[in-house]
């Protein structure tokens, strides 16, 4: 009679369970994953609609995001384009492939992203069929890592309706500081252009109201200079003539 207690018994043992386990693991990663794939859709959804100040408590997400029209910019022209399907592009995908995107030299890559993709999702919100706020993905690096998130434009296509980052790894108590609904809050009407220049940015300590820059300014975060200068720096690269102005210059101008 074998002896139960053997190395060779225990290990046909452990190697039945760990297939057991394995394809009890894949199972769920496989039946899940239509789930998890609609969480995230739902979640970027979520985050559109909070950094323009328009999520409400109670109203389904997708009823709230009926308004939203979802278009894809080429950033290399901008003008509207129909090369990708706004549906199931994915925008930091593409900035990775070097046939759908452009290396930044050093004095261009303010926002230390590296590369810029070509084409970029933007999100339109309608009011009685005309465009009330506009939406735009934004990324750069703060202290540790990447910020990710959106900023919200009235449809003057430079007045700020909201700012969120939905993703980044700054300290909590400091940088973290960037979900702050206090420190969101002073976004709203403050200005992206001055002269046709992008010049929004953090400042040390509080705005002074005096200031011919107040419009442009924001209180920087306490105690985090180099997450306050990464927000500057992420919101003027991306404002600029690498990222959406000219899409913004002809979208102000009815020219797309």
């Amino acid at each position: 009679m074998a002896n139960k207690d053997s190395i060779k018994q225990t290990l046909i043992v452990a190697g039945a369970l760990c297939v057991v386990c394995a394809l009890v693991v894949s199972s769920a990663a496989v039946s899940l994953k239509p789930q998890q794939e609609a969480n995230q859709v739902t979640d970027r959804k979520t985050n559109i609609l909070a950094a323009a100040g328009l999520l409400q408590e109670g109203v389904s997400i997708d009823e709230q995001f009926e308004s939203v029209e979802i278009r894809v910019v080429d950033l290399r022209t901008g003008e509207f384009t129909d090369e990708v399907d706004a549906d199931g592009y994915d925008q930091l995908k593409a900035a990775k492939d070097p046939s759908l995107s452009t290396k930044l030299s050093a004095n261009e890559d303010s926002a230390k992203i590296f590369r810029r993709e070509h084409f970029a999702t933007v999100y339109l919100v309608k009011k009685d069929d005309a465009l009330d706020k506009l939406i735009l993905p934004v990324r750069g690096y703060g202290l540790w890592g990447t910020l990710y998130g959106f900023l919200a434009l009235e449809n003057d296509a430079n007045t700020v309706a909201g700012l969120g980052f939905y993703d980044h790894k700054e300290t909590p108590g400091l940088g973290g500081e960037v979900d702050n609904p206090n420190w969101k809050a002073l976004w709203p009407g403050k200005e992206i252009y001055s002269n046709g220049t992008p010049v929004i940015k953090l400042v040390k300590g509080s705005v002074d109201p005096a200031s011919p820059m107040a419009s442009n300014s924001v209180d920087g975060l306490s105690g985090a200079t180099l997450t306050s200068r990464g927000v500057t720096n992420l919101l003027q690269f991306w404002m600029s003539d690498l990222g959406y102005k000219p899409f913004l210059e002809k979208l102000r101008n009815g020219e797309v």
